[in-house]
């Protein structure tokens, strides 16, 4: 299970804090929020990169320190930044770099670089941005990690490579020992395949649970303001005026219907993000 708990970092005028969830084995846990959300930061203090400030950092009940080699072991990553020496060819980078995790598989990662058509002889630079994340992808299942940590890898993926991505992410994680973290912009893709959402919001978690929480905790009401309005404005998050009609995210109680001429649906994660960045309160 990877745990932060009261986990604060301060990076110049930005500050990640008090940041408090679990992510269990056996799912695929989507990471999102607006640029400078503080997504990217997260990750970095999950793989170790950053050292929080206050609170603590979990991998399986090991803490950065004197625990980092097992920490290792545990977790594969596809960063946004080149892992990898551009000089050398695909096979000669993982055998440098497989040569720091036992559990390496060399036969993994060449049956995966034919899968992504990628030839082990190319050098690293030669790659497009798109070839460079999907090398680092099968160099992070070759260690056969616990946990696959990605940022924002499927923005480069092509369409056609994004349902094979998620094939093997659903493969991984189809044993319910093992877990995926993935930031990304591509929330389309989280609504039909994550199985937990971490929305972040200036360097706070505002929702931390699974899908079909997430379904039931939030409507979309689509109407005239006034009907809206009536709801209450405690349990509005978001609201967008339009010139015929008026969309708002607001907290859905379940306990009564809404008022008569109000159309209502539950929120896709991008209409979610966008409506809540129009204002509302300050926790969800």
């Amino acid at each position: 299970m990877i745990v932060f708990s009261g986990t604060d970092k301060k990076l110049g005028s930005f500050r990640l804090q008090d940041i408090n969830f679990e992510i269990p084995e056996g799912y695929i846990c989507g990471l999102v929020g607006r640029n400078g959300a503080g997504k990217t930061t997260l990750l970095h203090l999950l793989l170790g990169l950053f050292q929080p400030d206050a609170g603590e950092v979990q991998v399986d009940g090991y803490e950065y320190g004197s625990n980092e080699k097992e920490i290792r072991k545990l977790l594969g990553c596809v960063l946004v930044d080149e892992l990898f020496d551009r000089g050398l060819s695909l096979a000669d980078n993982a055998e440098y770099f497989g040569s720091y995790y036992e559990a390496y598989d060399a036969e993994i990662y060449h049956k995966h670089l034919e899968q992504f058509h990628l030839l082990p002889k190319r050098k690293f630079k030669e790659l497009s941005k798109g070839e460079k994340l999907k090398c680092q992808f099968a160099f992070a299942l070759a260690i056969r990690p616990k946990y696959l940590i990605l940022d924002e890898p499927t923005a480069n993926f092509d369409p056609e490579f994004r349902d094979a991505f998620w094939k093997i992410l659903k493969d991984f994680i189809a044993d319910g020992a093992h877990s995926v973290v993935l930031a990304t912009h591509l929330t389309d893709d989280l609504d039909r395949m994550a199985d937990r959402l971490l929305f972040l919001d200036k360097g706070k978690i505002q929702f931390d649970g699974d899908m079909e929480h997430f379904r039931e905790k939030y409507r979309i009401l689509s109407g005239e303001t006034y009907l809206i309005n009536l709801i209450g404005k405690e349990r509005i998050l978001g609201m967008e005026e339009g010139k015929y009609s008026t969309k708002a995210l607001v907290k859905n109680n379940g306990s009564r219907p809404y008022p008569e001429g109000l159309a209502e649906a539950a929120p896709s994660i991008e209409e979610f993000m966008y409506l809540y960045s129009k204002g509302g309160g300050d926790k969800c």
